[in-house]
């Protein structure tokens, strides 16, 4: 019988009280992901964690719990810090009310490109970040893609940000986010993804903001028929470990870890372009309107003021500039 959420979050939970009698390799490493089976970050997961086994003939293995099962990211964030769980893969928005260096690489209209992105998430800029999580209690391994965020409504399509005056639109619980969309002239809605759709087919949002297999996923396309590719967000997924677990582990099963994760990122990005790819495809097939060539100036004109909000730090001025060098 499949263990419950509730038992799982327990025996997570009791995993530090537990660490002092079973060692790391005595027990599995327990990873976690909210995004369901197949999903590329899971299967990149899962593909680090058979690196893992390999390179050290299944002494160091990997249990993965995908699809949520021990909770929202913030959830699992916590039991990381505390040692529960050992591997996470999560978004950056959870760790930005932890880490000001993590806002940088959400910043709306910040990347130019996927390639601008991964560039300075892979060089430099990305390692500072990754650094900045070990006094949280964290070890960054490495930065996954989460693809480039757009805006779809039910109205009309959108070229300009006079286009989206009076629109109201889905966000997530995120302060940034609110920001983003009220200098954008629409208003923002912060709303559970589980209630988009059907807060669309009642006309209590006007719209939202995601990547392609979401809008796909989500059905939202059925009702938010008009697609803009306004690229306004490219914020990664980060894969961390417990700074508890790390300690524990010999510089040799670290350096071991540290390669497997960099490894796994290329494997990531190879089925998240496929994916991607076929979810367009598969909106333009269903009659979905999709503008794009957009001129982004004007969009990244009105976002000045987010900029100088949510930036007020030397330290995170100095990665948004050398992020900016690097176009």
């Amino acid at each position: 019988m499949r263990p419950s959420r509730r038992a799982l979050i327990a025996t997570a939970l009791a995993a530090p009280l537990a660490a002092c009698v079973q060692e790391i390799g005595e027990r599995p490493l327990r990873g976690a992901d909210t995004h369901p089976a197949g999903y590329p970050t899971v299967e990149a997961v899962n593909h680090f964690g058979a690196l893992i086994s390999k390179r050290t003939d299944g002494r160091l293995r990997l249990q993965n719990y995908a699809g949520g099962q021990l909770g929202e990211e913030k959830d699992t964030l916590e039991i990381t810090v505390f040692g529960g769980l050992d591997i996470n893969r999560v978004n950056l928005a959870p760790l930005n009310p932890i880490e000001p260096l993590t806002l940088v690489p959400s910043l709306p209209f910040l990347f130019q490109s996927t390639d601008h992105m991964r560039r300075a998430l892979d060089g430099a800029p990305g390692r500072t970040i990754l650094n900045s999580l070990e006094r949280h209690g964290l070890i960054g391994l490495a930065f996954y893609d989460s693809g480039e965020r757009s805006f779809y409504n039910t109205r009309g399509p959108i070229r300009t940000p006079a286009d989206m005056r009076g629109l109201k639109l889905r966000v997530q619980t995120s302060n940034l986010y609110i920001a983003m969309v009220q200098a954008l002239g629409a208003s923002p809605i912060p709303m559970s993804y589980g209630e988009v759709f059907q807060a669309l087919v009642q006309g209590v949002i006007d719209g939202a903001e995601n990547n392609w297999p979401s809008y796909q996923d989500s059905r939202h396309f059925e009702v938010a028929r008009f697609y803009s590719v306004t690229r306004h967000v490219m914020a990664p997924e980060v894969l961390v470990a417990s700074a508890r677990t790390w300690a524990k582990l010999s510089p040799s099963d670290r350096e071991i870890i540290r390669d497997a994760a960099t490894e796994s990122v290329p494997f990531m990005r190879r089925l998240w372009e496929a994916r991607e790819a076929s979810a367009r495809q598969a909106m333009i097939d269903a009659g979905v309107e999709v503008v794009d060539g957009l001129d982004r100036s004007a969009f990244e004109a009105a976002m000045a003021p987010v900029w100088d909000r949510f930036i007020t730090s030397p330290a995170q001025t100095a990665l948004v500039n050398q992020i900016r060098g690097m176009v």
